[in-house]
């Protein structure tokens, strides 16, 4: 077994568990962003020239990655992870990806010999930063157990939730809610600031009550201080939904309130607003009506 862990994809949320797992494993990590690979350094980290050099050298790799083509890309293209890491090995998706993309790659890899845990994570940058994420696991059990020490490294929550596949539909629930939360956080405070109330005033008031919540403490303060730099974006919570739409629509499963969220994410991306995090979605409502949630 390989005394070195591999990591590819080091954005806000990667280069943050990256560098939390070097604080008990040897890392080699790659991005396709020479700039991220400069910014991550220590004693336990050392960089990989590509893709196949991380599957010639570990035997357990992280993804964090922006969606299912990315993951599909780095495991199935030639040089890719299904070519070169060795039998026996791990793969353990920490994205949000597409289900069934997740259950296909798992059959296609299981041949070969190499286990796919989907690992996906909640908690956002901070909780990526202070290593205190909530992993939602699916995957065989033996494999899980193999790998918990090196989850537990980043997150303060790790919970196997079933077979292949399952860690990312409890994710999608996740973000499904997340997102609604994110939308009646804006058109509450907007509504609130219309007649007559003080932002902040409104979330002291409210933060303590049933409407408290990780998403009010984020949101709140964001939309006051006019800070809308990411952590998480539009485009990922507009994905994540969509996500979330098209396993829904497989299932027969009506969602009307998050079909409206996705709508409302869709129309702050064509506003301009993709980049930047969720909560600037409020900025819909001020142009609107003619308002500005600002302390």
């Amino acid at each position: 077994m390989s005394a070195i862990l591999g990591f590819i994809g080091l954005g806000v949320m990667g280069g943050n568990m990256a560098r939390n797992l070097a604080k008990k494993y040897e890392l080699m990590v790659y991005d396709k962003d020479h700039s991220r690979l400069s910014a991550l350094t220590g004693p336990m980290i050392q960089s990989a020239g590509s893709v196949e050099e991380i599957g010639r050298t570990a035997d357990t790799v992280f993804l964090s990655l922006p969606d299912s083509e990315a993951v599909g890309q780095v495991i199935e293209r030639p040089g890719g992870l299904a070519e070169t890491l060795d039998k026996g090995s791990v793969i353990i998706d920490a994205g949000t990806t597409e289900p069934a993309v997740i259950q296909r790659l798992s059959s296609m890899l299981s041949v070969r010999g190499i286990d796919l845990l989907d690992a996906p994570v909640s908690g956002g940058e901070k909780g990526a930063r202070e290593g205190n994420l909530a992993f939602m696991v699916g995957g065989p059990e033996h494999v899980f157990e193999r790998c918990r020490g090196m989850l537990t490294a980043m997150g303060a929550t790790i919970i196997r939730v079933g077979e292949s596949g399952m860690g990312q539909v409890a994710k999608l629930v996740n973000n499904l809610i997340v997102g609604a939360t994110f939308a009646a956080v804006a058109e509450g405070f907007a509504l609130g600031v219309k007649s007559g109330l003080h932002p902040r005033i409104l979330f002291d008031a409210i933060r303590n009550g049933w409407a408290g919540s990780p998403v009010l403490e984020v949101s709140a303060p964001a939309m006051i201080e006019r800070n809308f730099q990411p952590g998480g974006t539009v485009n990922g919570i507009l994905k994540d939904i969509g996500y979330a739409l098209s396993l829904a629509e497989e299932q027969s499963v009506p969602l009307p309130v998050i079909s409206v969220v996705h709508e409302i994410f869709k129309a702050a991306k064509a506003s301009g607003a993709g980049n930047l995090a969720q909560p600037v979605i409020v900025t819909l409502w001020e142009k609107i009506l003619g308002i500005e949630v600002k302390g």
